[in-house]
């Protein structure tokens, strides 16, 4: 028997790991720009995974899973991590993490309508009055400010961040509702997030040996080493831990439950921004948190 909501803790824990992926992504990013950050990011998770899989499973690629298995979590991690990524670190660049982080909770909207439509999923009306309150507290807690901080470089609104905000936000949704038919049966979430990042990895440097940026990433990031050390350290919580942590709770929770407790890591991000650039948190914000967290309480409920 599964521990109790071992889904929707582990949708909370995946966005805590968000939360620190964002801020040593949005680092790298300034220094090595959010291409080069992608494809090092998924580099480094890919050989990590393996050594995981290798130890835990006793084989670094999990070749027992069924064939459908294997389609639906490529599937989901080219529309999720080689598309949806792609254009959410551009969005950090153009607006900061905070703002993307507001325009991806979008997707646990989008991710609750695919799931509804193909899957006949529905939701309680404490479980979709939780997802509103929630999402209205994690707007509440973004647009108190409309210009986010990040140290001590400002970001605005942009019509053409908002625009890969929301292209983000569908990937995403579109990869979660993907890997939740990956994930069906006994299946380590590490194994799968595996699986996900062969996709991201095939399609990010395919297209840069394509392009001819293969020797260029390389030597650009071998050329910043403080910004390796942040994509090192995001790839940890993002692609590792984090969808690890995100495919785990879509094989116990619902799609728009797992999706809405994701999208909270512009909550988390308040006490880091906090701790690590001494950005002051105003009352609004604190209110946002309380309508999040009443939120949270409604769907356990």
């Amino acid at each position: 028997m599964a521990f109790p909501y071992i889904g929707e803790l582990a949708a909370l824990f995946t966005s805590l790991c968000w939360s620190l992926s964002a801020l040593a992504f949005t680092l790298s990013g300034r220094i090595i720009g959010s291409q080069v950050v992608n494809r090092i990011r998924v580099l480094l998770a890919f050989l990590m995974l393996m050594v995981i899989n290798w130890i835990l499973l006793g084989q670094p690629i999990p070749l027992n899973l069924r064939i459908d298995n294997w389609f639906w979590l490529i599937l989901s991690g080219a529309v999720g991590l080689a598309i949806g990524d792609t254009f959410l670190f551009r969005t950090y660049q153009l607006i900061g993490p905070r703002l993307g982080l507001l325009l991806l909770s979008l997707a646990p909207v989008f991710s609750t309508l695919i799931a509804l439509f193909l899957f006949n999923e529905k939701l309680s009306i404490s479980q979709l009055a939780g997802m509103v309150v929630t999402l209205v507290g994690i707007g509440w807690v973004i647009l108190t400010n409309r210009e986010v901080q990040m140290g001590d470089s400002p970001h605005k609104l942009s019509g053409k961040g908002i625009l890969f905000g929301v292209i983000a936000a569908l990937g995403q949704a579109a990869g979660l509702v993907l890997s939740k038919q990956g994930m069906q049966g006994d299946i380590s979430p590490f194994a799968g997030t595996l699986i996900r990042m062969i996709a991201g990895f095939g399609f990010l440097w395919g297209s840069a040996l394509i392009s001819k940026q293969v020797i260029p990433t390389i030597k650009i990031t071998w050329q910043n080493p403080k910004s390796l050390r942040w994509v090192f350290i995001g790839s940890i919580f993002g692609p590792v831990v984090g969808i690890s942590a995100s495919l785990l709770s879509l094989q116990y929770a619902k799609i728009g439950i797992a999706s809405t407790l994701m999208a909270l890591p512009p909550v988390f991000m308040l006490p880091i921004s906090y701790v690590a650039f001494k950005e002051r948190i105003g009352w609004q914000a604190v209110i946002g948190t309380l309508v999040a967290i009443i939120g949270i309480a409604l769907i356990f409920v």
